[in-house]
């Protein structure tokens, strides 16, 4: 069913093309404010959409993306002519993002939203130990490595697939839990876990070998634990062009040289 598209806001990057782009749609297709916009059309690359995604959360607003940035994996394609009727018959994505709840040195609980990933990384020279726990149960005692990786199907395809870890289904309901550079067990790659799980990663040997956790642009530096869960009861809302879906570009990604 086509959506109302006859009032539109357009947010760009902070990038020349980006700026420019939006000065030439605006003169098209005018500017609604914000808040009585129909849809918001993000100009840049996927971390402005991200930034985007994460203020919009359970407002219910839609956002279409269009890429003036380099990868764009999150963008539809930047095409200037017919843009209501492209909004209008969009495709609508809906999805959860991950909560962590990180306990650091210092006493402080820290929480932030994940729609890519929530990533453990070692701070010093000196590798992390990271004890793993899914829903209460120990799972690895002791995994030695540069970090450690839990992603979201829309995550999976930016540093999750950097660390060779595997490439998920937008419908899927799992996660990736990915090392990074793993010593041991040397050949642990990961693993694929529902999305309703509960983890638990504490942090060993903390002050020898201290950890910084990061949900998207948040980071948490010295951490002792990190709970990570998927938060169900926040939405995000993205809109992707019919003929170039994030099923599609998931699917052409793990056909890609």
């Amino acid at each position: 069913m086509a959506r109302s598209s006859r009032s539109l806001c357009f947010l760009a990057a902070n990038t020349a093309e980006a700026l420019a782009s939006r000065e030439q749609l605006i003169r098209i297709y005018g500017d609604s404010p914000r808040e009585e916009a129909d849809a918001l059309v993000v100009l840049g690359g996927d971390g402005f959409m991200l930034q985007i995604l994460h203020e919009t959360m359970n407002t219910g607003t839609l956002v279409y993306g269009m890429n003036r940035g380099s990868v764009g994996f999150l963008m539809n394609d930047f095409r200037i002519d017919n843009l209501p009727e492209r909004i209008a018959i969009a495709t609508e994505n809906d999805f959860h993002p991950l909560k962590m709840t990180a306990f650091d040195a210092d006493g402080a609980t820290t929480t932030a939203l994940a729609i890519n990933e929530v990533s453990l990384l070692r701070q010093s020279y000196q590798a992390a130990k990271i004890r793993v726990l899914i829903d209460a149960h120990e799972r690895l005692d002791e995994l030695i490595c540069d970090g450690l990786l839990v992603a979201t199907p829309v995550g999976s395809t930016a540093y999750n697939l950097s660390a060779h870890g595997p490439i998920l289904p937008l419908e899927s309901p799992l996660l990736a839990l990915t090392p990074v550079c793993p010593f041991r067990p040397r050949r642990w790659r990961g693993a694929l876990l529902p999305d309703r799980v509960k983890l638990r990663l504490e942090i060993l040997e903390s002050e020898k070998r201290p950890v910084n956790a990061v949900a998207d642009n948040v980071e948490v530096k010295s951490v002792l634990q990190v709970d990570v869960e998927q938060a169900e009861d926040i939405t995000a809302r993205i809109l992707s062009d019919p003929d170039h879906s994030w099923s599609e570009r998931i699917l052409a990604e793990q056909f890609a040289n």
